[in-house]
């Protein structure tokens, strides 16, 4: 299933003052974080286990400094090592693409996708 990802991110109003939250798409998996991939055609394959996207810390809120996260379900990506990247989402057809960055820099692998043949 080819599936082609557009990057993610999150705004609503702060306390109704006009600011915006803006927060980075982050998922925690087997004691990695990934970050979403905009702009990439991938292939999600089998089912690998639970993973977690935590919750917005950008804003300061306190009262959701405690919150678990969200769990959803990574998937490999086919011809891709799940150290590297993983898709999540409740189904392979909805998944999204997320790396293992190294600093702001894309793994060498996923790069190749973003280039395209």
């Amino acid at each position: 299933m080819m599936m082609l990802v557009v990057a993610c991110t999150s705004e609503s109003s702060g306390d109704g003052d006009g600011r915006a939250e803006s927060c980075a798409y982050r998922v925690l998996y087997q004691d990695r974080t990934y970050r979403d991939v905009a702009n990439v055609e991938f292939t999600a394959g089998k089912m690998l286990g639970s993973a977690t996207v935590p919750p917005c810390e950008d804003t300061g809120d306190q009262d959701k400094a405690g919150e678990p996260g969200k769990a959803t379900t990574a998937y490999a990506v086919d011809g891709i090592h799940p150290d590297v990247a993983v898709a999540v989402g409740d189904s392979p057809g909805d998944a999204t693409l997320v790396a293992a960055y190294s600093g702001d820099k894309l793994p060498p692998e996923i790069q190749k996708l973003v280039d395209g043949p």
